[in-house]
């Protein structure tokens, strides 16, 4: 057995420090891409069944997700903290210390997940309120709530899971678990609502169901050895210092969640002036731009572990490679979906909403939107990079950029001096302004990393780095 796991582990070593860097992050990107959309798809599914309840069980669904979204910030946090570790001491052929980090952020997300649930569960009904809940809407979004709290220890576990999978070079592993659980949640629903009479309560338990099955079928691939990590009680960390570098480097995923929940209640505010039509119409361009948007991140996250690899493997050349192949693939990919979106933006928002305030106001804003996406293939994969090689402080700095320092801004000005017109162009300015910074950080790190040795290479002249901030 311990032959065969050096075996293994010798395998994926050579994979991804010699495998052509387009083939490589084209097999791992695709499956991500994949896993995005089909989340995306089956959360909009959750929505369409349980409407059909009425008005107020439609919000309560609406309240509830954002439970999802913090247990989704831990799951990131962890699995992006400890994923950058895992793939770096991997390609440093140092496996003992990536399966401590593997093991000790599983658990860290677990704990986290858990006082979460139990946090809210002793709160219930002040946190539904605070989310926006009525009364009207309360006994709903209860009914609905408690199976989600059951299920989010499972949820931040996945993500952790996913994740670590994603950063060992194993991605289209991890798109079975979770578009496993994303079908089964779409077939659940109709089944358990209508078919049982269980209504919004249904609803809840398939949504439970589904995160727990998708856990066991990640979680099984680290113990039948899939992976070169596993995830054993045996081998996590008794030191404070690796549990604070997990959450040091996962910070810029946690601040992305916390600012992504902040921009949608600060456009929604904005919109609401303008009233229903308006932030029904945002709120479709909001999806739409997730789906367009799903090129450049899961390219990104295709680009992460072979970065992260090969940078602790020293091979800089193919650190370079991977980010030039990846800002070039997310282009192409980003460039015809937002061709298509602009010319057909009108039936696009049509297909959602027959009301001609929305269409007017969301064709208008969809189009905007395909301009600024042309942008993102530029500030989604040196986000990822920084965050990728441990550089938490620029990751940080550059993930607060698009939904935070350039968008709380403008959200709030623009309206005042544009209207309507501020509004929907208010996400595309601060993507377009968060790639022209981004830009001149991952120029100059790309320098620095073009000057550094190599193994077997005589050293250029040394380009001095900048302190991490």
């Amino acid at each position: 057995m311990q032959n065969q796991h050096e075996d293994q582990t010798r395998q994926q070593y050579i994979r991804m420090t010699q495998t052509p860097i387009g083939k490589l992050i084209g097999t791992l990107a695709i499956p991500t891409i994949i896993s995005m959309l089909v989340t995306n798809i089956y959360n909009t599914a959750d929505t369409y069944f349980v409407s059909r309840l009425g008005t107020s069980a439609s919000g309560a669904v609406g309240i509830v997700f954002a439970f999802m979204t913090f247990y989704q910030a831990i799951g990131f946090m962890c699995g992006h903290g400890a994923g950058s570790f895992v793939a770096r001491f991997l390609g440093a052929k140092s496996p003992d210390k990536a399966k401590m980090f593997a093991a000790s952020t599983f658990f860290l997300s677990s704990l986290l997940g858990t006082l979460l649930s139990l946090a809210f569960y002793l709160n219930l009904n002040r946190v539904l309120y605070f989310l926006g809940s009525t009364k009207t809407i309360l006994p709903y979004a209860r009914q609905y709530a408690v199976w989600i709290l059951i299920a989010g220890p499972f949820l931040s576990a996945s993500c952790t899971l996913n994740n670590l999978l994603r950063y060992e070079g194993r991605a289209m592993y991890a798109m079975i678990g979770l578009t496993t659980g994303g079908i089964l949640n779409m077939i659940g629903d109709p089944i358990l609502m209508f078919g049982f009479g269980m209504g919004v309560s249904g609803a809840g338990l398939s949504t439970c169901l589904s995160q727990i099955i998708s856990f066991l079928i990640l979680l099984s691939m680290f113990c039948i050895h899939i992976t070169v990590t596993d995830v054993s009680p045996r081998r996590i960390s008794t030191e404070l210092s690796t549990y604070w570098e997990i959450m040091k480097v996962g910070s810029p995923s946690l601040l992305r969640q916390g600012l992504n929940a902040a921009s949608t209640i600060l456009l929604n505010q904005q919109a609401k002036v303008y009233g229903d039509p308006a932030i029904a119409a945002m709120s479709i361009v909001g999806r739409m731009s997730f789906f367009i948007g799903a090129c450049a991140i899961g390219t990104g996250q295709g680009m992460q572990p072979v970065i992260s690899f090969n940078y602790g493997a020293r091979k800089y050349k193919r650190v370079r490679e991977s980010f030039h192949f990846t800002v070039k693939m997310a282009a192409a990919l980003l460039s015809v979906f937002a061709v298509v979106c602009m010319i057909f933006a009108r039936p696009i928002i049509t297909w959602f909403r027959d009301d001609p305030e929305v269409i007017e106001i969301g064709t208008v804003a969809l189009r905007w939107a395909c301009v600024s996406a042309l942008f993102q293939p530029l500030s989604v994969p040196i986000n990822m990079m920084f965050q990728s090689i441990g550089k938490s402080g620029r990751a940080l700095f550059l993930s607060a950029l698009r939904t935070g320092l350039c968008f709380i801004p403008l959200i709030e000005i623009l309206p005042l001096y544009l209207g309507l017109t501020g509004i929907e162009i208010a996400q595309p300015v601060s993507d377009i302004t968060a790639a022209l910074i981004s830009v001149p950080f991952a120029v100059s790190f790309l320098r620095q990393l073009k000057a550094r040795k190599e193994p077997g290479e005589i050293q250029a002249a040394p380009v001095p780095e900048k302190k991490e901030c």
